[in-house]
């Protein structure tokens, strides 16, 4: 042991000892906090923790390797001298520092998301200006940074007393050569285990999806997710012969790559004007309308009575980008980023295009800095005209925060470029994305019984106090008779579920208001996203080709089904069966026993051709006309 202490290498092994030692804590915390939601047999609790530190093991190996460089190339008279010594003391405390404060945000990103890091994490990485200060509003972030500098400090000095390391690896003599022999086994494990380990997908140890999250390594899954940004679907997915899929696409949807759908109707054509507020993951289990008992959404609960109200409708995805995606271009969700995100995305086959087609005056209206996830790239060229928050009159804001300007602020702005439009006797279709219903989940006080910054059920009832304004407010306009309001949530409120896509969470509303233009009625037809574009040119009776995989709800002839996935994993519903592609060319399939507001169960069923077949079609069919330029607004 006094052999080892004294080689300098020993601190690298120090390092990796504090990476697993305190992933093992954190690990272990997670999983008694998630006690109720995880299976907890002794051989789950032990897949839980081998899988997880063969992970830890993996990352640490991975964070110390430029560290290990450093200890073998700096010379002994400056390694070994006491200023040195003493830097090197305080790295070990920041490093001390980072992975207990790793920790503490890993903890915070689960109980907004249920996952260990990933691909959401990698893009807030990417917005700092908006995390950073999301963070500054919605935690105690003095206070925390205390607590882990002060765990840091103890650590260190527990260390520094009895660990001989620390104490030793300082009087080390050896060569370069001798320090190079033992420094490049710390250099070669991670690739090695990496080749062994990382095709094998050792986190995937059980159907419950907080099991195999729990198995995960943060660090790990958060450069796991930098590589894996984009996912080629044929390099990952199941497939088929391509002209297969496009023919199968064609007697499915009526189009594929080189034929459209021509979807025309007899009479004249509607020209109302449209508001589409796309709400801020307002998932149905906030709403009464849906059974939800808190009382939240009381005006949206009336308005749906008051409007085409679709009941079981679902959202694509768990981000705003993939809502975006979905309606705008009625597409399933290609694996990896959205194509709001992609760099080749200008001039899609986009609903924007098809509204300016009819002589519509578009805008994209968001609260917040529509650079944030590339929006204002993406509609500026998919044909839409564009307000954000840098549009906005600062003093006529009564309220802001790091995501945007209050709903009350947002919806003051749509009603003045409601009238703008109105004025220049054009139609008008406003896009519009709310941003309250989002941590920190601040707002007004003094609008609603919840206080500001108490939790989403506060932000989800002042969204609703804010639509319902907006709405009383447009009743005043001349315009308001001849306009269709739209309200939909870009996703759910929540991805957490014991499987890996919980089909309960992407439930969300789709209500359709007009009092003068259509009847009140509730839609209980399977539908989702994808769907919403052509329903409404349905309800004004447009011709057009489309390109769109989504159709009329309303028409009797609607084929029932819904799209829904997260970066990865992508399902298709119909019938209360969920088939899913997963990443390694693998289909899963699950018979909806039972769902309910809040939950469902799911039990495993061998895959059914025909579904493996549709899902197939489905998104490879989207993804190789993505990658083929297939799917784009070329004017027929």
């Amino acid at each position: 042991m006094e052999k080892i202490s004294k080689d300098r290498l020993s601190l690298a092994l120090l390092l990796i000892m504090l990476f697993v030692g305190i992933s093992f804590l954190t690990r272990f915390v997670f999983v008694v906090a998630n006690i109720s939601y995880i299976d907890i047999s002794i051989i789950d609790i032990l897949k839980i923790f081998l899988s997880g530190f063969l992970y830890d093991l993996l990352a640490s190996l991975y964070y110390i390797s430029i560290i290990s460089i450093y200890l073998i190339i700096v010379p002994n008279r400056i390694f070994n001298s006491k200023l040195h010594k003493n830097i090197f003391y305080f790295f070990i405390i920041t490093q001390i520092f980072a992975f207990i404060f790793n920790s503490f945000s890993e903890w915070f990103f689960w109980d907004e998301f249920g996952k260990r890091f990933n691909f959401i994490a990698v893009d807030y990485l990417v917005y700092t200006h908006e995390v950073i200060r999301n963070i500054l509003e919605s935690y105690p972030i003095p206070l925390l940074v205390s607590i882990v500098l002060l765990l840091s400090l103890i650590s260190f000095f527990f260390l520094y007393k009895k660990c001989v390391i620390l104490k030793n690896a300082f009087t080390s003599t050896d060569n370069f050569l001798q320090r190079l022999k033992i420094g490049v086994v710390f250099l070669i494990s991670p690739f090695f285990i990496f080749t062994v380990f990382d095709k094998q997908n050792i986190s995937n140890i059980s159907s419950n999806s907080y099991n195999n999250e729990l198995a995960k390594n943060g660090f790990y899954s958060l450069f796991s997710a930098f590589r894996n940004n984009s996912l080629d679907y044929n390099e990952f997915y199941k497939k088929d012969n391509i002209d297969k899929v496009m023919d199968r696409l064609l007697e499915l949807e009526g189009f594929n790559g080189s034929k459209v759908k021509k979807v025309r109707k007899i009479g004249k054509e509607k020209k109302p004007n449209v508001v589409l507020i796309m709400v801020e993951s307002l998932s149905a289990e906030y709403m009464g309308i849906f059974g939800d008992k808190r009382g939240l959404t009381p005006n949206l609960d009336k308005l749906a009575k008051k409007s085409i109200f679709f009941n079981n409708f679902y959202a694509t995805g768990t981000r705003t980008v993939r809502g975006m995606e979905a309606v705008t271009l009625s597409l399933p969700p290609t694996p990896g980023r959205s194509v709001v995100k992609r760099p080749d995305n200008f001039d899609m086959f986009s609903s924007g295009f098809i509204f300016k087609d009819k002589g519509y005056e578009n805008k994209f209206i968001y609260a917040g800095h529509g650079y944030f996830d590339n929006m204002n790239s993406f509609f500026s060229h998919n044909g839409f005209g564009i307000i954000d928050r840098t549009d906005m009159d600062d003093k006529k804001i009564i309220f802001s925060n790091v995501w945007g300007v209050s709903d009350e602020d947002l919806f003051r702005v749509v009603l003045e470029e409601s009238d703008k439009a109105f004025k220049n006797k054009k139609p008008f279709f406003n896009y519009v994305m709310t941003t309250s219903n989002h941590r920190p989940y601040t707002y007004p006080e003094g609008r609603i019984d919840i206080p500001s910054h108490t939790g989403r059920s506060g932000a989800v009832m002042y969204t609703d106090f804010s639509i319902n304004k907006f709405i009383n407010e447009a009743k005043k306009k001349p315009w308001f008779d001849n306009t269709i309001f739209i309200i939909v949530a870009d996703h759910n409120g929540g991805s957490a579920g014991k499987t890996s896509l919980p089909v309960w969470r992407y439930k969300i509303p789709f209500i359709l208001y007009a009092p003068k233009i259509v009847k009140p009625e509730v839609v209980s037809k399977l539908s989702s996203q994808v769907d919403l574009m052509p329903t409404l040119f349905s309800l004004v009776n447009w011709s057009y080709d489309s390109k769109f995989y989504g159709n009329d709800i309303l028409d009797d002839n609607f084929k029932q089904r819904a799209f829904i996935g997260n970066y990865q994993k992508l399902g298709l519903l119909k019938k209360n069966r969920l088939t899913i592609l997963e990443p390694n060319k693998s289909t899963k399939e699950y018979d909806i026993i039972d769902q309910t507001l809040y939950n469902n169960k799911y039990r495993d069923i061998n895959v059914i051709p025909k579904d493996e077949e549709d899902a197939i079609t489905y998104y490879q069919s989207a993804s190789y006309m993505y990658k083929n330029g297939l799917n784009r607004w070329k004017k027929h």
